[in-house]
């Protein structure tokens, strides 16, 4: 993975709890910002889609420059 998708990916598993704890009393929300939790959900599964994407395309390049260089 890379090390910005690395960061990237920190802050959105860091802004879950954040959803549902208030920051200035540190206690659970009667109303937990729900925006925030599933947006966090949402951006975790595309980085890790688009990693995974990314890593295929890399190992298809490196497999078809392989297979040229036997030749």
């Amino acid at each position: 993975m890379d090390k910005y998708l690395l960061v990237i990916l920190i802050f959105m598993i860091v802004g879950i709890p954040i959803a549902f704890v208030s920051p200035s009393t540190g206690e659970l929300r009667e109303e937990p910002y729900l925006p925030l939790f599933y947006g966090s959900i949402a951006g975790i599964i595309i980085i890790v889609f688009y990693s995974s994407y990314k890593d295929k395309q890399e190992r298809q390049k490196a497999n078809a420059k392989r297979r040229r260089s036997k030749k």
